[in-house]
């Protein structure tokens, strides 16, 4: 598929004119098919964006960068990821508090490689992937793992499908009985016990066409965020099963 063609399929897709894309939320067979490098944030105020490196891209703190990082560590024009001829390069632009390969200093530029971690004066990470890698996806990191399925957050309340936070955000009742099924990722649990986890005291008051409903409504939202993939599985007699497996 083309560049044109898959930007004409997804128009939230933002194409920047020096060369990069943002794309909210893809697969990697998708990214793959542009048959150009990955880069993905990973921590830090960026953490989970997407980018498709197909000439170069400018990270820094001005307003003109392509990816722009708002912190005093890092320089206005900070560091440039390039794409040539099959290869990748990062090069530090004579920042103040450096650019970093898998932890250690880079001086001038550098090839990047599958799975290289950029840091960007130690404030933000970016993992690179190369775009013909075939590792199967439990080869890649968790940090990686975490971007390609559900991540909840408990403590904020927000949660993101395979990269991209859910706006807007999931109602009280939704958010729990999502947030219990991922600590309990892969297991089978009875009706009884999600509502007794989403409703606490007055769970026998609650009837089994209001939690099929809350249940419809879950499934609805992920279904919005990540289309064809089944993330809530009924096992019939038993209970539901939460997937949430990098994808």
């Amino acid at each position: 598929m083309s560049i044109s063609a898959f930007l004409a399929q997804n128009q939230n897709i933002r194409l920047f004119e020096k060369g990069c894309i943002i794309i909210p939320n893809y697969s990697r067979k998708e990214a793959l098919s542009l048959e150009y490098p990955i880069i993905i944030a990973n921590g830090g105020q960026l953490d989970g964006q997407q980018w498709v490196l197909t000439d170069h891209i400018l990270i820094g703190r001005g307003e003109d960068c392509d990816i722009a990082v708002n912190d005093r560590q890092v320089s206005r024009h900070h560091a440039i990821f390039k794409y040539n001829n099959g290869v990748s390069c990062i090069e530090d632009l004579g920042s103040k508090n450096g650019t970093f390969v898998n932890g250690v200093k880079l001086t001038g530029s550098r090839q990047l490689f599958e799975k290289d971690e950029v840091q960007i004066a130690l404030f933000q990470s970016f993992i690179y992937l190369e775009s013909d890698a075939t590792l199967p996806l439990t080869d890649f990191p968790p940090e990686l793992q975490n971007l390609l399925c559900i991540r909840v957050d408990e403590g904020s309340k927000r949660v993101w499908v395979r990269g991209v936070e859910v706006t807007p955000a999931f109602s009280a009742q939704q958010f729990t009985l999502l947030a219990f099924l991922v600590r309990k990722s892969g297991e089978v649990i009875t009706r009884e016990t999600l509502i007794q986890a989403v409703w606490g005291d007055e769970a026998n008051w609650v009837t089994e066409q209001a939690f099929d409903a809350l249940v419809r409504r879950l499934r609805e939202r992920l279904n919005q965020m990540d289309p064809g993939y089944d993330y809530i599985v009924t096992v019939r007699g038993h209970g539901l099963r939460l997937e949430n497996n990098p994808h």
